[in-house]
């Protein structure tokens, strides 16, 4: 019994060149697909950090009021780290205080680091809170209110 010379190379599977182009193809396209929606909910993820530290400040200039009978004359953001040292955090978002707070009113904005959206929370002499931010690369509504 003779056995053919080419025996081995025809016995031995493996993958042909077309079949890998295919693969790693199929998978260029998955990533194509994949790192762009990843990359946006990163973005979103600071701005809900942001959304997250100007409400945190917000509840620690009310503190600060209620330490001081009601005034929010002298509030800096040492003093609103001070009584909530999680304000101190600034890799995903910036807090800064928008002019300078009197009796009655502030102005607190967090800046987030990823997308620039910037969202404030102003107290106004009147009492009247309200929520505004600005830009259009993540969280924030076209109606500019959150």
């Amino acid at each position: 019994m003779q056995r053919d010379p080419h025996w081995r190379a025809r016995d031995q599977r493996g993958f042909t060149l077309v079949e890998l182009l295919v693969v790693i193809l199929i998978v260029g396209i998955l990533a194509a697909i994949a790192i762009p929606s990843l990359l946006s909910q990163r973005g979103k993820a600071n701005d809900v950090a942001a959304e997250t530290q100007v409400r945190d400040a917000e509840t620690a200039a009310e503190t600060y009021s209620i330490e001081r009978s009601g005034g929010y004359a002298g509030m800096t953001l040492a003093e609103l780290r001070r009584i909530d040292p999680t304000l101190k955090e600034t890799s995903s978002a910036i807090l800064n205080l928008v002019g300078t707070p009197s009796a009655t009113k502030y102005a607190i904005r967090s800046t987030s680091r990823a997308t620039r959206d910037s969202f404030t929370i102003t107290r106004e002499a009147t009492g009247v809170v309200k929520r505004t931010c600005t830009g259009t690369k993540g969280d924030c509504p076209s109606n500019r209110i959150w």
